[in-house]
């Protein structure tokens, strides 16, 4: 109502004031305006303010109420779960009550138990102090009693070495050797018997094996001689070959390195050397030239030349011919040649080549039916004898030149090893080794193999024979079957069933050592008892 009283005010006078008025009046109104503005935004803010502050108090007294009714709810949950804990407390106290009460109870029961093992272990022991005791005075009354026994052996021993005349260490001495002897006996009665079963079983089947190979092999059983002598067509033939003041037989021999005996032998030229080559080179060359007839210097180096070059296509003819016989390759070829040159040498008439291959044929044989390495024993069997065909010209024996060949063209260990032992100048590594030494036994051994002279022949019966005799208790020894078997006859007195074993083992070991001989020696020891007596 002021409001419209001041416009009406205002508007009245328009005459003077209406410039002024129209300058003044916005302002005044826009004065007028913003203050009324602001005294209503005032009572507005105030409004609002108050309305604010009563809903803020309104709210701190329910935040206030709600406060309390969560405390208290808290309150409430917290006895709750207080007395929750204390009934679990107590529940799991009365648990553990009960278990330890249960323990307590247990213990109780172990301390009575322990207390009556107690008292049981304390009676025992009062026992085992009384059994001592007892046994204490036992063992006094035993010791007692045995020293009576020991007073009383002692004057039986004194009566019995007065009786038997014998002291106590002559009886002991007498009783033990008694016992040696009959336990002797008996060790060797076994021994015997266990060896003869071996020996029958080893004999059948060596002799199966052998017997099997010596069948399916084809060599010959004639033994073979080098020719050194060659024969002249009429004694006039000397002349010639001997030449003018000797020239001709001296340019032969120096051309071969063989020496000519032209004796009064009718008809005959003795070819002398100790190399088998050179000298088959002499007899073919004078073969040729007395079939040719044209006998000089010139001519005989000549031939001699020709012969030489077609000999040692011979002699590695020879050799290939071996290898292929028994099957083998790969032989080096100075080793081929070697083999050749065993078809001129020999051994107590044996042929050395024929020997070689036939040697390896047995070896594989054996080997075959052994299921052992053939090629092996066959290529050892070949090569056994190949330092004869140096032996002449080196120094050693045919076993040591042998194994040096062989090691010098690169052959296998085993076969160096067999060839090295073949006559046991040292211990066979393989069995093939021992099937080379075996089969070269054999085939030295068999009828008509090797010669001997006459006098050799008795000199090693007669040896074999004392070495025989020369046992204690032999009575007479014979050596029979050509030196393959002595019997030796004993004194049943003084040797008897088990040392008569024990000496046949003697016998051999020893004819082993002392005696060379090819083969085998069977040694019969025979022991005879005899009990004559006369009816009247």
């Amino acid at each position: 109502m002021q409001i419209i009283n001041l416009s009406s005010l205002f508007l009245a006078p328009l005459e003077g004031w209406t410039i002024a008025l129209l300058i003044v009046l916005p302002v005044v109104c826009l004065a007028i305006g913003g203050f009324v503005g602001w005294i209503i935004y005032k009572r507005l803010t105030d409004k609002k303010l108050g309305t604010v502050e009563a809903r803020a108090k309104k709210m701190v007294d329910d935040a206030a109420a709600e406060c309390k009714a969560l405390k208290k709810e808290a309150i409430l949950e917290a006895k709750e779960q207080e007395l929750k804990l204390r009934n679990e407390f107590e529940r799991e106290s009365n648990e553990k009550k009960k278990e330890l009460n249960k323990l307590e109870q247990r213990l109780q029961s172990k301390e009575d138990n322990l207390d009556k093992r107690e008292d049981s272990l304390l009676k025992k022991n009062d026992e085992i102090e009384k059994q001592k005791r007892d046994l204490q005075s036992k063992e006094q009354e035993i010791k007692r009693t045995q020293d009576k026994i020991n007073h009383q052996h002692d004057l039986m021993v004194q009566e019995l070495e007065k009786v038997a005349q014998l002291t106590k260490d002559e009886a002991k001495q007498l009783l033990t050797e008694e016992i040696l002897d009959e336990t002797r006996r008996d060790v060797a009665i076994q021994v015997r018997n266990i060896e003869q079963q071996a020996k029958d079983e080893a004999t059948t089947e060596a002799k199966k094996i052998i017997s099997l190979a010596i069948q399916r092999c084809a060599s010959d059983h004639a033994s073979e001689i080098t020719v050194s002598v060659v024969p002249l067509p009429g004694d006039d033939m000397k002349a010639r070959i001997i030449g003018r003041e000797g020239r001709n037989i001296r340019a032969l021999e120096n051309a071969t390195g063989i020496e000519l005996i032209v004796d009064d032998t009718p008809e005959v030229v003795i070819v002398s050397g100790f190399d088998p080559v050179r000298r088959e080179v002499a007899r073919l060359t004078l073969e040729r030239l007395i079939a040719d007839g044209r006998i000089h210097p010139a001519r005989i180096e000549e031939t001699v030349e020709k012969v030489r070059k077609e000999l040692d296509q011979e002699i590695k003819a020879a050799g290939e011919s071996a290898m292929f016989e028994v099957g083998i390759f790969g032989l080096h070829p100075e080793l081929i040649k070697l083999i050749g040159r065993l078809k001129y040498r020999t051994s107590y008439g044996q042929n050395v080549y024929k020997h070689s291959i036939e040697v390896s044929q047995l070896a594989g044989l054996m080997a075959s039916e052994l299921g052992l390495d053939v090629n092996l024993a066959k290529r050892a069997g070949l090569l056994h004898d190949i330092g004869k065909a140096v032996d002449h010209e080196q120094e050693g024996t045919h076993v040591q030149l042998g194994a040096d060949l062989a090691k010098k063209y690169k052959e296998n260990a085993n076969v160096v090893n067999a060839i090295a032992a073949h006559h046991g100048d040292c211990e066979p590594k393989t069995v093939e080794a021992v099937l080379v030494a075996a089969a070269d036994a054999i085939s030295g051994a068999r009828p008509g193999a090797r010669r001997e002279t006459g006098t050799n022949y008795v000199k090693r019966l007669e040896k074999l024979e004392s070495i025989a005799s020369g046992f204690n208790g032999v009575d007479k020894s014979y050596a029979i079957q050509a030196g393959r078997e002595v019997r030796v006859i004993v004194k049943p007195e003084q040797i008897d069933d088990a040392q008569a074993m024990f000496l046949a083992k003697d016998i051999a070991k020893k004819i082993e050592a002392e005696l060379e001989y090819p083969g085998q020696i069977k040694v019969n020891v025979i022991r005879e008892s005899r009990a004559v007596e006369y009816a009247k």
